[in-house]
């Protein structure tokens, strides 16, 4: 690929904006019937021993925050959409992976580590100034690596609580059911904390959400 078509190359290409918008109302409604099926027992822990760390034992979520009007119903909205999910992140991981995007859009510490610590001083306002980047700052790379593993960890949890018994190789590792649907919930948690992060950093670069609708230009 020569110089002049390398710049041609939109910075955020098609498949990786595909991936990603269709990854936002899968995910809105896959929490939202997933705060549903939770909402039938909205508690951490086996019954008669649930786990006096969680704060919000016996507090089920707003309906506002549910999908799926039912359990039965949130849990065939859940399982399906969960399928969705699965293909559109295989579809993304693979393309990351056969394009080589991945080394510029994957967290490695060697390389990023200094870079994020220095980002997350800036946005405290304890650095001056940003330090240099290229594609993306340590610190994003850091957020997108994350929620990439949280995405592993929601599936991994999710498929242990949809077959305990036959994937029980799935279900040991978590510590049984209950500890796969503590997993589960934390995990989805750790992915609304991303979100609302990924949206006040689009807040703060506008450009950024631009090139990931139009797909952008390298300069």
């Amino acid at each position: 690929m020569s110089t002049e078509e390398f710049k041609a190359c939109p910075l955020q290409p098609l498949p990786i904006r595909l991936t990603h918008w269709i990854a936002v109302p899968v995910l809105v409604l896959m929490a939202g019937s997933g705060l549903q099926i939770y909402a039938a027992y909205p508690e951490l822990g086996p019954r008669g021993a649930q786990y006096a760390w969680f704060p919000l034992q016996g507090k089920t979520p707003p309906a506002w925050l549910r999908f799926g009007g039912w359990l039965a119903g949130a849990r065939h909205w859940h399982f399906a959409l969960a399928w969705c999910l699965i293909l559109n992140g295989v579809a993304y991981l693979a393309y990351l992976f056969a394009r080589g995007e991945w080394r510029r859009r994957f967290f490695l510490p060697h390389r990023d580590l200094g870079n994020a610590i220095s980002m997350f001083l800036y946005y405290l306002r304890i650095r001056p100034t940003p330090p240099p980047v290229d594609f993306y700052n340590g610190l994003q790379r850091l957020a997108y690596t994350s929620a990439i593993i949280f995405g592993i960890v929601v599936v991994m949890s999710g498929l242990a609580l949809y077959k305990p018994v036959q994937l029980h190789f799935l279900t040991v590792p978590f510590g049984g059911y209950d500890g796969a649907r503590t997993v589960h919930f934390i995990a989805l948690w750790l992915l609304v904390l991303f979100f609302l992060n990924h949206v006040v950093l689009v807040a703060l670069h506008p450009r950024e959400l631009l090139n990931m609708i139009t797909g952008g230009r390298r300069e």
